[in-house]
């Protein structure tokens, strides 16, 4: 996987250790771009860590079985390695970033605190790192016309409307990518897109989340 200018093919392209953001409701896939807008101390610290190391930060969410008023929340057990590609100070302390994603991990072990952020010892799969790098079959959809159906049922219910020749001249991967990243759900369904094995399987996984979504309100899924 490339990301930025640096390209990712073996674990061994990695640190031992990554520090993570553990971030409810967010998601961060291979190939895709998260701005993300940091101000709180120990994220500042993090962000500064990243850029005078690695580039890495492991986007994670904390594991919505797990009590939400624990000062250091469970995490889940699979995040995504992303690059900070971009990096903007705004003037008012906080800093604005791109991350751009480049494989899931999973934690092995979470280690002592740095400055405040969190950190976790880590594996990735071989068959995680071949984004980017995959044969034409595994990048192309078996069901392109149900993911855009879908699609067009969830922007009618909701009176929204989308840009199609661009929709119909992207490809399957990005596509996927980017519909899963934008999607309104909560931490649990974000957590199943994330965990879907495959491209296919993850259109499929988005498929069946919106039409449980539409038909348990009434046909209106609304954008949270």
């Amino acid at each position: 996987m490339r990301a930025g200018n640096a390209e990712y093919r073996a674990r061994l392209d990695f640190p031992e250790t990554i520090p993570i953001f553990p971030l409810s409701g967010a998601l961060l896939l291979p190939g895709g771009n998260l701005p993300l807008n940091i101000f709180e101390p120990r994220y500042l610290a993090m962000t500064e860590h990243a850029l005078a190391t690695h580039r890495l930060i492991g986007m994670i969410q904390p594991d919505p079985a797990g009590s939400p008023d624990e000062s250091e929340p469970a995490l889940c057990t699979m995040g995504c390695i992303g690059r900070l590609t971009a990096f903007q100070e705004t003037g008012d302390g906080r800093y604005a970033i791109n991350l751009t994603g480049i494989c899931r991990f999973t934690v092995e072990k979470e280690e002592d605190l740095l400055n405040g952020f969190r950190q976790v010892r880590f594996d990735v799969r071989e068959e995680d790192l071949d984004f980017g790098f995959r044969s034409e079959e595994e990048a192309t959809l078996n069901d392109r016309d149900g993911l855009l159906g879908t699609l067009r049922k969830y922007l009618a219910a909701n009176g929204m409307d989308a840009n199609w020749e661009t929709i119909e001249q992207t490809d399957d991967e990005t596509l996927v990518t980017a519909l899963c990243m934008m999607s309104p759900y909560g931490p649990a369904e974000k957590q199943a897109l994330l965990e879907a094995d495959d491209l296919n399987t993850r259109a499929e996984t988005l498929i069946a989340i919106t039409e449980i979504a539409l038909a348990r309100d009434g046909g209106s899924s609304a954008i949270q």
